[in-house]
């Protein structure tokens, strides 16, 4: 994963977790759960990153 996808999903992850912040400081429920939602889909696409990392340190290892 390069260090650009790395830094767009932890700014993704960064502004939902905002959202979700603010949205619980005023009562917003939408916006708290749009918010929730959001940083939830961030954290999946790094984990999916990683997971190819991951992929990709094993296949070198064996040497392929």
């Amino acid at each position: 994963m390069s260090m650009t996808e790395k830094a767009r999903n932890k700014a993704e992850e960064l502004k939902a977790q905002a959202k979700e912040r603010y949205g619980a400081a005023t009562d917003n429920e939408q916006m708290r759960a749009e918010g929730a939602a959001e940083a939830s889909k961030a954290r999946t696409k790094q984990a999916g990153e990683h997971a190819k990392d991951a992929g990709r340190n094993v296949k070198d290892a064996f040497g392929a």
